[in-house]
């Protein structure tokens, strides 16, 4: 693990709530696809953020931090950050990082900015083996927080392998797709789950319901169940 400083290149808002922040380290930096950072606030207080970006990308480090004044610990970091355009990163860290090589079908699952987790994961899976089985299912409250999906849809009609389910919570009239929660969608779509390699990015409670259901009612092999919530529950 490393300590750095960073700089701030871009703070995009993509939403009222999402941001999207790149940061430029001031030295050399290695995780795996799937890892987070923490933001040092001070010597006691280090703050949790999944990478959206891969280990390749050299360039920067992307973050998609969901802050507001329901979320004043992310909001926190969001604050110093345009304040300071700098940011003090500890790197890397968590254990439900991208396992390579597994010929498994692949099933990504995130809620909300959980995607940031799923978005590095799906573009290892696709560098490493465009060929393979990949279904990704994004669930939010409303349409607009699943803020990437023209991006997703570029990907499926570039690897026919990977499969994109968005679902909302709260549609509006105009939303076409799966309404919901994502764990109810994939219970729907799933009889059986014994034989993918799944990573979950998501509200706590949501990965303990979802471990429980996908191993008691699906088969998922537990071994083959990746979540950073894991350690905690």
């Amino acid at each position: 693990m490393a300590i750095l400083n960073c700089k701030v290149s871009l703070v995009e808002p993509i939403t009222d709530t999402v941001y999207r922040v790149r940061l430029l380290p001031d030295g050399p930096f290695d995780f795996q696809a799937g890892q987070y950072l923490l933001a040092v606030m001070d010597e006691r207080d280090k703050r949790p953020f999944s990478i959206a970006s891969i280990p390749e990308n050299k360039d920067f480090i992307e973050l998609h931090i969901g802050a507001s004044d329901l979320n004043l610990y992310a909001m926190a970091v969001l604050d110093l950050i345009l304040e300071t355009q700098q940011l003090k990163i500890d790197i890397p860290h968590g254990n439900a990082w991208f396992r390579q090589q597994s010929q498994r079908p692949l099933l990504l699952i995130a809620g909300g900015t959980g995607f940031s987790y799923t978005h590095s994961i799906l573009l290892a899976a696709l560098q490493e083996n465009p060929q393979r089985a990949i279904t990704l299912y994004w669930g939010g409250r409303e349409q607009v927080h699943l803020y990437d999906l023209n991006e997703l849809q570029d990907l499926t009609e570039k690897y026919p392998s990977l499969s994109v389910v968005p679902v909302v919570e709260q549609p509006d009239d105009a939303w076409r797709g799966r309404k919901g929660t994502v764990l109810t969608a994939i219970s729907e779509d799933f009889g059986d789950l014994s034989s993918y390699d799944i990573y979950i990015a998501g509200r706590f409670e949501m990965a303990k319901i979802a471990r429980d259901r996908f191993c008691n009612e699906r088969n998922a092999d537990r071994e083959r169940l990746f979540s950073d919530a894991f350690e905690f529950i």
